[in-house]
C-alpha cells in the first residue's frame, strides 16, 4: 500500500528480468513507480503487478538509447509522479558470439543501449536531482564490469565503460559536497529471460554461467543499495565476489581458465533454434510477457550469503569478534 513516505522510483529495462524483479520489490514497500522498457506487452504485465500490491505504476515505452526519448520520460515521471527519489538503471541487451562474427552495427548497439542508456539516463536524472540537491542512482552492474569473458566482448566492454564512468560520477558528485548519490551492483549469472532472447551465433542455446541466482536475489541488492547508496557498490553472490577477487591477483590464470571453459560454460547441449527471438533491435516482449524468470529456475538459487554477509557487515563482525573471545577464553583457560 501507498504511504505518506514512499518514494518515486523509476527503473528502466522493467518489463523482464532484474528489472521486472525490481518492480516486484519496490512496489511491496508502497513506492510509486514509472516503469520504462521498450515491450508493451512486459511493461503492462508488471505494472499490473505493481498495482495488485497497492501502489501507483506509471508505463513508459522508450528506448533508452535515445536521449531525447529518456529525457521525455523523466519530464513525464515528475509530472504525474513527482520528483524523482530514486533512478535504476538495468536495461540492457547483448550478442553472445565470437568477437570476429559481431558486425560494427551490432557492437554499437550494444554500446548504445547498456552503456549509453545509463549515461543518457542518469543525465536525465541529474537534471532533476541536482537543483534539489537530493536524489539516488542505483546502477545495475555485473561481474563482467571488472572480468571480461569469450563471446560476449560487447557485453563485457558495455559494463567495463559503465564502471570506470561510474566511478568518475562519483567522484564529482563528492567533490561538489552534493546530497546525490550514486552506487552500484555487480550482479552474477541471474536466471532471466535474456538467454531466451538474446542474439546468439554459438551452436547451442544460451546459458548463464553457474552458480545461477534468481532475479529476486538481486532485486533485494537494489533495494539494498537504493536505501544505502553511501557505499560505492554491492556484490551480490559469492561468485561475484570469487571472480572479482581471482582477476586481482591472478587475472593471467584467469585468462586460461576462461579460455579453456568459457563456450561450454554459456552454452547447454540443446541446439540453437533459427526461429529463436532476438531483442537486439526490437523487443522480444511487445506482445507477450516473459516475466522476471528464466528456464533455469530448477538450477537457480533464491538466497545469497555472501550479499546478507556483506550487508550485515556489523552483525559478522560481531559474531567473529564473539568466536574470537571465546577461542582465547578457551586457550588461556587451557593454559592455566
Amino acid at each position: 500500500m501507498t504511504t505518506p513516505t514512499s518514494r518515486v522510483v523509476v527503473i528502466t529495462g522493467a518489463s523482464a528480468g532484474i528489472g521486472r524483479a525490481c518492480v516486484e520489490a519496490f512496489a511491496g514497500r508502497g513506492d510509486r513507480l514509472a516503469l520504462i522498457a521498450r515491450g508493451r506487452a512486459g511493461l503492462e504485465a508488471a505494472a499490473a503487478e505493481a498495482r495488485k500490491a497497492g501502489t501507483t505504476a506509471v508505463v513508459i515505452e522508450a528506448d533508452v538509447s535515445d536521449p531525447r526519448a529518456v529525457e521525455a520520460a523523466a519530464e513525464r515521471v515528475e509530472r504525474e509522479l513527482g520528483p524523482i527519489d530514486v533512478w535504476v538503471n538495468d536495461a540492457f541487451t547483448s550478442v553472445f558470439a565470437p568477437f570476429t562474427e559481431i558486425s560494427a552495427e551490432e557492437f554499437r548497439r550494444v554500446t548504445e543501449v547498456t552503456y549509453l542508456g545509463y549515461v543518457y539516463a542518469t543525465q536525465a536524472a541529474l537534471r532533476r536531482m541536482l537543483p534539489r540537491d537530493r536524489g539516488t542512482l542505483v546502477h545495475v552492474g555485473s561481474a563482467l564490469a571488472y572480468r571480461g569473458i569469450p563471446f560476449q566482448s560487447a557485453y563485457s566492454g558495455a559494463k567495463h565503460a559503465l564502471q570506470g564512468w561510474h566511478e568518475a560520477l562519483r567522484c564529482e558528485l563528492l567533490a561538489s559536497g552534493s546530497g546525490v548519490r550514486t552506487t552500484m551492483v555487480q550482479m552474477p549469472a541471474v536466471n532471466t529471460p535474456q538467454f531466451d532472447w538474446v542474439l546468439s551465433r554459438l551452436p547451442h542455446r544460451a546459458q548463464p554461467v553457474p552458480p545461477i541466482y534468481q532475479p529476486e536475489v538481486a532485486a533485494r541488492a537494489v533495494v539494498r543499495a537504493a536505501d544505502r547508496p553511501e557505499r560505492r557498490e554491492y556484490w551480490v553472490g559469492g561468485s561475484t565476489a570469487a571472480t572479482l577477487i581471482a582477476n586481482a591477483v591472478v587475472p593471467g590464470l584467469l585468462d586460461r581458465y576462461l579460455a579453456r571453459t568459457g563456450l561450454d560454460s554459456q552454452q547447454t547441449d540443446r541446439p540453437r533454434g533459427a526461429d529463436d527471438p532476438v531483442n537486439l533491435w526490437e523487443p522480444a516482449d511487445a506482445r507477450q510477457d516473459h516475466g522476471a524468470h528464466g528456464r533455469f529456475t530448477d538450477r537457480a538459487v533464491d538466497r545469497s550469503p555472501q550479499l546478507w554477509a556483506t550487508t550485515h557487515r556489523g552483525v559478522v563482525a560481531g559474531a567473529l569478534a564473539a568466536t574470537a573471545a571465546v577461542a582465547i577464553g578457551t586457550y588461556l583457560g587451557r593454559r592455566r
